[in-house]
């Protein structure tokens, strides 16, 4: 069954049991392309501003009480997660997100008008009042990041940083040889390695704190190129107002809208941020699948939770699976850092036209990032236990002890010891006896890898 819906355009049959109108429909035809749909946390973005924007006009006097108490209704259900299936819409759409901002103002329009049929409700002239698609869709992109980021990604991030600081204090006393370019080097504790993935997740929480003060100014009351026309004198700072208090966060009115709606510099600037935690991930995710390789012929020096089999062909062999996800995640996060950055640098003159591309790319890291290191946390690092024995056995057939002989002999001299052991099979002590560079009493005193940590 098909309705007839009108726009400025003329006619088009529409779903009957759908709640959009002419512009969605024209989209829908228009852009089948791929199955990239505008992310969820945008329709979200879209109808936190469309209530705000509603109470504001109300306030400032240009839309009746009535209207604006309906539209808010529509838009707390849409918040709530209600009404998804009415925004089909591809991210592969128009540049400035146009026919999105008309998707949601379609829908409201009809639900509220399935809901008080008098009202006669419109699309553009109440639902998008005082708005442009030009200042809705990058308010609704900064709406959607900072929400994801703060609710999902930043809490994610806080957990794993408590687990590790959990296996911290279970392992401080466990000594361990350390590795540099993938080889043997001195001593140091496995809290202090685990210490240091715990710091790269505070710093990279700081960084992205730091990056949200950019994201929380608004392009919203800029219209169309900037200037506010048609929006009345205080709605961008009513507006901002009524978000900050929907949503919780502090987002404020653009001090300059003619940036706000042609850059997207902040989005950059906090991908980056999302980079530079990919990039700690990937670190990570690797040393925890190195330090677990083995069982046998491996490192072997932790182990982690079996989770599933890890060979179809191999009987009784088990994979760091997640870290192998962990990675990969890693990868379309600095994948996607590419794409969001060249959408950024396609403002021109007065608009930004690569919005969906940019928002698409820079949710689906947060998303990606947010769920992966939940994951990872559950999966993998609340199960990490050392194998004590085998860090032990390492150290002690460590040649890089030797170290600690150069202040005694020199570099020169604790060298040819190092180079003799490892060719003859000895260990370093043997070695050193041998070299007849320093006594037993010496070497005694000063090979001690608990001093040296």
């Amino acid at each position: 069954m098909y309705r007839i819906e009108k726009d400025t355009m003329g006619e088009v049959r529409v779903d009957d049991s759908r709640h959009w109108g002419a512009q969605t429909q024209r989209s829908l035809e228009n852009f089948p392309i791929s199955c990239e749909k505008m992310p969820e946390e945008i329709i979200v973005g879209f109808a936190v501003l469309k209530k705000a924007a509603a109470l504001a006009n109300a306030k400032l006097g240009k839309l009746p009480e009535k209207s604006a108490g309906l539209i808010s209704e529509i838009c707390d259900e849409i918040i709530a997660g209600e009404h998804m299936s009415e925004f089909p819409l591809k991210v592969w759409q128009t540049g400035s997100g146009t026919q999105s901002n008309m998707n949601m103002n379609e829908v409201i329009a009809h639900f509220a008008n399935e809901r008080e049929p008098g009202l006669n409700l419109h699309p553009n002239d109440h639902a998008n009042m005082s708005q442009s698609s030009n200042d809705t869709f990058p308010t609704a992109m900064n709406i959607a990041a900072v929400c994801s980021i703060r609710k999902n990604l930043i809490p994610a991030i806080d957990s794993l940083e408590s687990c590790f600081k959990n296996l911290e204090k279970k392992y401080e006393n466990v000594i361990k040889i350390g590795r540099t370019h993938l080889q043997d080097a001195t001593p140091l504790k496995f809290s202090q390695e685990i210490s240091a993935y715990s710091e790269m997740l505070r710093e990279n929480r700081k960084m992205l704190t730091e990056s949200l003060s950019h994201l929380y100014r608004i392009a919203l009351g800029g219209t169309a190129v900037g200037t506010g026309l048609n929006a009345p004198e205080g709605f961008d700072r009513e507006s901002a107002k009524m978000i900050s208090e929907i949503t919780g966060f502090p987002f404020v009115t653009s001090p300059n809208k003619f940036h706000a709606l042609t850059s997207k510099d902040a989005f950059v600037f906090a991908h980056g941020a999302l980079t530079a935690l990919a990039c700690n991930m990937m670190k990570i995710a690797n040393d925890v699948r190195w330090s677990a390789s083995g069982p046998r012929c491996g490192f072997s020096e932790i182990f982690i939770p079996e989770n599933e089999p890890g060979s179809s062909i191999m009987p009784g062999k088990v994979n760091p699976t997640q870290c192998e996800s962990m990675t990969m995640v890693c990868t379309q996060v600095m994948s996607n850092n590419q794409a969001v950055a060249f959408a950024a640098c396609q403002g021109n003159f007065q608009l930004n036209v690569f919005m969906p591309v940019c928002a698409h790319n820079f949710l689906q890291s947060v998303r990606l990032l947010s769920d992966g290191i939940k994951t990872f946390e559950k999966n993998c690092a609340s199960g990490i236990r050392a194998n004590e024995e085998k860090m032990k056995a390492n150290l002690e057939n460590s040649l890089m002890l030797v170290t600690c002989l150069s202040p005694a002999i020199g570099y020169d001299k604790a060298a040819k010891i190092a180079k003799y052991a490892h060719k003859n099979g000895l260990s370093l002590k043997q070695a050193a006896l041998e070299s007849g560079f320093v006594d037993e009493e010496t070497f005694d005193m000063r090979v001690k890898p608990e001093n040296m940590v």
